[in-house]
């Protein structure tokens, strides 16, 4: 019987058009309303966040794309779009 268990991938995101509060706050938003992926941390710029495999990333990666935020993984995801998009103060 095999015991194994997948761990979920840690993923760092890299993502542009965040510059003020609101932004993190809406990054934190978007990411936490993706199923199977857990927000470890989110500050300008940056988003850490936990999912259960990639499909599950670029699911969230899409996410932010749509709230005009354009994402790119620095660890192990889809790569982003590349479509340029404003945030919330560009």
């Amino acid at each position: 019987m095999d015991t194994t268990t997948k761990t979920n991938d840690i993923i760092t995101l890299s993502i542009d058009g965040m510059s003020c509060g609101h932004c993190v706050k809406a990054v934190t938003k978007s990411l936490s309303e993706v199923p199977g992926v857990q927000v470890k941390s989110v500050a300008v710029g940056t988003a850490l966040i936990e999912a259960k495999d990639e499909s599950v990333a670029a699911q969230a990666m899409a996410a932010l794309e749509a709230a005009g935020y354009p994402t790119r993984a620095t660890t192990s995801a889809a790569p982003a779009s590349g479509k340029v998009s404003r945030g919330c103060c560009g």
